[in-house]
Parts: C-alpha cells; structure tokens; sequence
C-alpha cells in the first residue's frame, strides 16, 4: 500500500476486484477474515501487474484441482463462464490436462464440475429465454 492510498481507498479496490472476479457485486463485510480476504488478497495480490485474470483463474482452477477443493472450484469455474474468460471447451481440456498432473481422479472430478456448471447455466439460460427443454 502506497503512503497516499489509505485504508479505505485499498478496501475499495479490493472489493472492485473481487467484484470482478467473481462476477457479482461483492459488498463490504464485518471481520478480520473478510478485511485480509478483500484488502490484501484482492487489493494487493489479483491487482498486481504481469498476470491477466484469465492467468490467475487458471492457476487457481489448477491449484483448487491439486488440493481437491471442488466447491470452490466451481465457483470460480461459474465466475471465468460468466467473465467470459474461458468457455466450455477449454474447461474440458484443462481437466483432461490436469488429470496427468493433478491426478485421473482429481482431473476427472473437475471435468464432473465443469459438466455440472455448464449444465445448470444452459438450463437457466433455456429457462431465461422460456424454452422448456
């Protein structure tokens, strides 16, 4: 944090940036936690320079498969299909990938999740343009 940012400007671009992580407007929350979480994770480390998001989804999608962290994978599978930074195919591909290093179970797992989230977004989609099937 530089000497003219103050607290509340980093809180803000923290909460931006989680923001656009995630896809969803993120709000200001009460704690230690959430204050670390926002100020130092989002405001200092995903706003960083020389990675794209794109990079640093990709990396965390491979980090959350190794440590076998499936919820939270899919949240941010969710959130690169909504930012539109990967699509579909290239989920599949990066689970199939990441069975050689991450392990068959783990990659196979993943490419579950990526089926999953695509599932329930084209049947929400569907639903949204009032198409039943």
């Amino acid at each position: 944090m530089s000497t003219e940012e103050t607290a509340s400007d980093r809180r803000a671009r923290g909460i931006a940036k989680m923001s656009e992580v995630y896809g969803w407007q993120i709000a200001d929350g009460p704690g230690e936690h959430f204050a670390v979480t926002v100020d130092h994770l989002f405001g200092d480390i995903w706003t960083r320079p020389g990675l794209s998001l794109r990079d640093r989804r990709l990396l965390l999608l491979g980090a959350l498969t190794a440590q076998g962290q499936f919820d939270i994978a899919e949240i941010q599978i969710g959130a690169a299909l909504g930012n539109e930074e990967l699509d579909a195919a290239q989920l599949h591909e990066i689970a199939l990938f990441l069975c050689h290093y991450a392990g068959w179970p783990a990659g196979t797992t993943l490419d579950g999740v990526v089926g999953k989230v695509v599932g329930q977004r084209n049947k929400q989609a569907r639903a949204k343009n009032g198409l039943t099937q």
